[in-house]
């Protein structure tokens, strides 16, 4: 029996922008770090499965990047402008270096 294929892309989008939102509707930092950090599993594990080491650890990297990069970028968009974009460059990579492949 055949694993279901979990896009990357959508996951990955949705631990950044679920983390963010998950944080600042509950004003609890620590339970958007929480969602942010399993989502961002979820997805190296699929990565890693799907295209191996070396691609699953550039896009972890991307993620954290994406991250760590939209709080200096909010302060110049906004808040939710900034996370949108951030999850959006790191979706792009996912799909063009894992999913796109996987199809």
């Amino acid at each position: 029996m055949a694993a279901t294929r979990i896009p990357t892309a959508p996951l990955a989008a949705a631990g950044l922008v679920g983390g963010y939102a998950t944080a600042r509707f509950t004003k609890k930092r620590q339970l958007g770090g929480v969602v942010l950090a399993a989502a961002g599993a979820a997805a190296a594990t699929r990565w890693k499965q799907a295209a191996g080491g070396p691609v699953a650890g550039a896009l972890t990297g991307a993620y954290v990047a994406a991250f760590a990069g939209s709080h200096p970028l909010a302060k110049k968009v906004g808040a939710w402008p900034a996370v949108f974009g951030a999850a959006g460059v790191v979706a792009a990579a996912s799909y063009v270096l894992v999913d796109r492949r996987a199809a």
